[in-house]
Formats: structure tokens, C-alpha cells, sequence
């Protein structure tokens, strides 16, 4: 059905407990997204911009878009904060494609950046909880864990699975992170390590969840008919998908299917005019475990209940017939908030170029992302192309 729009730069630092600021982490995504451009990007033809952060801590909770045109030597560029908690780096890459994509800009800068790590765990569990319901879920209580834990007993229920389904998606993940350069956690676990962790949110245990993380990333968009003024290798957005629904879990019809994703996903692959067969492989929110089986099913790539005996079969694996987060995932990159859903762009770009290293898929040439605000309140979905 055509391209909507290109990407032809993208920069990406460490996720992890970082001793940089977010205008330094910013800096640093920015200046390797131009650095990753063949030719011809200037700063000086950025004329649009899109910072995605949730302002963690509350660093910079007003005008903080400002702070991007500085950081990017791009002061004067009309500049948007874009917040959908978890999901902020979606939205602002589809608000990207959408300038691009109607002819209203010609070069846009998307970057996304969160610094969580400098403060106490206390304050840490409330920045997370502003992503969900206050009146219902966190004056009663209820912790972002919390939330996560009931959706993941009632689906192992529900469909008679194991938590065996939940460890898999954690050591595939921390296999996948071990391969990347970048990744918060580079290290392999093993099962009964999962399954002996401290309890965090019953069934979830400590690997079950994401780490809290800092960093950056950042992508060029440019219209698809302008892509080969900058790379002999572009990566084309053939579909953008977003969704939405009720913010309190308990008002919503089914609590292990994420309507905003099912919306996203519908919406994503009409605009893209392509069957879920040709997907090589998928970035999906994991922000905890049972997050990513969830995904599969929302997304249409699995029944329901069907994502945990894919996943123990080995099918969502590197090297197996449909790979999942092969750059480790929410759960082993890290999930520094708004910096998730671009840095998801940010690996589409470098798998579909074939520049991952150690991690690459092999054959890959369509990838989807997908990214979800607190526990499915919002949600994106994106589908690219290598060029």
C-alpha cells in the first residue's frame, strides 16, 4: 500500500544505571543518530522534533521539549513533548511519521529519554504508579508489579499454563540481552533460577520483572521518497497502529487482553497491507514476563493461551520460526521509560539493515514493534521494511 515514511539514522546509549544526566544521554542518542547517516543530514534541515519521557522524578516536568532542541543543536525547531507513560516512544514516533508522512515536515528527530535510577526505591514504585488508575489502583495500594501480577495469575489460570511459560520469556530475553552492547543486563539466567527468585507480585518473581534503567535513543524520519538522499539502506514504516482503552483494569471487559494493542495491531498491518507471515521477527513490551505472552496473542501471532506453549517450544527464540526481542527485550535491555519505544525503533533499524552483530536475525526484512502505556492503556504498533 506504499511507505508512509523512512527511517535513516538511529542512535542508541547504554540502558543501566548511568552516571549521565538526561541532557547528556539525550546529547549522546542524537549525535549517533547523525553519525549513523551515510549522507547528507544536517541539523540545520531538522524542522520538526518529538521528545518522548515521562519525566522521571520529576526531572523537568514542564517544557522539557525545549530541553531537546538544546541537546540536539536544534534550538528554534518547533519541538513537542510527547507522554503516554511506557508508551511515550511509540507515540512519538508515530506523530513523526505523521508529519512526514502529510508533507508538513521533511527531516523529523524523534528522541526519548528517562533518568530513573537516582532515587529512592519509595519514590521509584510512586513515579511507576502515575502510569496507572489513582483513584482505584494506587490509593488502595496497588503497585505497577501489582497490577502485572494479578493480570498474570488470572491467565495462568485461565488457560492452565505453568510459570515454566513466564521463565522461558525471562532466560530467552537475558540470552538475547547477553549479545547486546547495550543492554542494562548482560547476563544469562537459567529456569530454576527464575523460579527460586524472591517474589515480587505472586506469580511474579524478581526476573519476572523489567529493571528500572536510564538512557536514550533517537531515530532520523524523513518521507519514503526522500529516504535514498541519505542511505543506500533505508528502513521503511509501511504501518502505524495506535489504540486505546479504560486507565483502571477493573473497568475493562477481559483482564488478559489488551484492547489497545488488538486496535493498534488491526490498524497497523491494514495501513501496511501485509499478513503477519511476512513478520521476521517482533520488539514487543515486556515490561514484565507475562506481558510479552500477552503481546503475541493481542498481536495475532498466537490463540489465546497459545503464546505460552509457542514460547516453550522455542519458536519465539533467536534462532526459532519467530524471534522476540532479540535485543533482550524491556526485561534484559532495560526500560529507561520514554527512551523504550525508540530504542524498539532504534533495533527494527539495525536488524533490518543487517548491522546487529552477534544478535542479527538471519534473513530478516520485516519487523513490528509495539510498545504499551501502563498496563495497557495505550498502545502502539509499528510496522517497517528494510529498504
Amino acid at each position: 500500500m506504499g511507505e508512509r515514511a523512512a527511517i535513516v539514522g538511529a542512535g542508541h546509549t547504554r540502558f543501566g544505571a548511568l552516571d549521565d544526566g538526561p541532557r547528556l544521554l539525550l546529547r549522546r542518542a542524537v549525535d549517533a543518530a547523525f553519525s549513523s547517516v551515510d549522507r547528507g543530514a544536517e541539523r540545520s534541515s531538522i524542522d520538526s522534533a518529538f521528545l518522548a519521557t515521562l519525566g522521571f522524578g520529576g526531572w523537568q516536568l514542564g517544557n522539557s521539549s525545549a530541553v531537546l532542541g538544546e541537546e540536539a543543536g536544534v534550538s528554534g525547531v518547533p519541538t513537542t513533548r510527547v507522554e503516554n507513560a511506557c508508551a511515550s516512544g511509540g507515540f512519538a514516533l508515530r506523530a513523526a511519521v505523521e508529519a512526514v508522512a502529510s508533507g508538513s515536515s521533511e527531516l523529523a528527530l524523534v528522541a526519548g529519554v528517562e533518568k530513573m535510577t537516582d532515587l529512592p526505591n519509595a519514590r521509584r514504585r510512586y513515579w511507576l504508579g502515575v502510569s496507572g488508575d489513582t483513584e482505584w489502583e494506587r490509593l488502595a495500594g496497588l503497585t505497577f508489579a501489582g497490577v502485572y501480577g494479578l493480570i498474570a495469575s488470572r491467565y495462568l489460570a485461565e488457560h492452565r499454563v505453568g510459570p515454566e511459560a513466564l521463565a522461558a520469556v525471562a532466560v530467552k530475553n537475558h540470552e538475547n540481552g547477553a549479545l547486546n552492547p547495550n543492554a542494562h543486563f548482560r547476563k544469562p539466567i537459567r529456569p530454576d533460577q527464575v523460579a527460586a527468585a524472591p517474589r515480587v507480585a505472586d506469580p511474579l518473581g524478581l526476573y519476572d520483572c523489567c529493571p528500572v534503567s536510564d538512557g536514550a535513543a533517537a531515530v532520523l524520519v524523513v518521507p519514503a521518497e526522500r529516504a535514498r538522499r541519505y542511505t543506500d539502506t533505508p528502513v521503511y514504516v509501511e504501518g502505524v497502529g495506535a489504540g486505546s482503552d479504560a486507565l483502571a483494569v477493573q473497568e475493562r471487559t477481559d483482564l488478559t487482553r489488551f484492547a489497545a494493542t488488538r486496535r493498534a495491531s488491526e490498524e497497523a498491518f491494514r495501513a501496511a497491507g501485509c499478513e503477519r507471515g511476512s513478520v521476521s521477527f517482533l520488539e514487543v513490551h515486556d515490561c514484565f514476563t507475562i506481558a510479552e505472552l500477552l503481546a503475541l496473542e493481542d498481536l495475532g501471532f498466537a490463540s489465546p493461551g497459545g503464546a505460552g506453549r509457542m514460547t516453550l517450544a522455542g519458536e519465539t527464540q533467536r534462532r526459532g520460526r519467530l524471534p522476540v526481542n532479540p535485543d533482550g527485550g524491556l526485561k534484559a535491555k532495560g526500560h529507561p521509560i520514554g527512551a523504550t519505544g525508540v530504542g524498539q525503533a532504534y533495533e527494527a533499524f539495525c536488524q533490518l539493515r543487517g548491522a546487529a552483530g552477534a544478535r542479527q536475525v538471519a534473513g530478516a526484512d520485516r519487523a513490528l514493534t509495539h510498545n504499551v502505556g501502563g498496563a495497557g492503556a495505550t498502545a502502539t504498533v509499528t510496522i517497517l521494511r528494510a529498504g
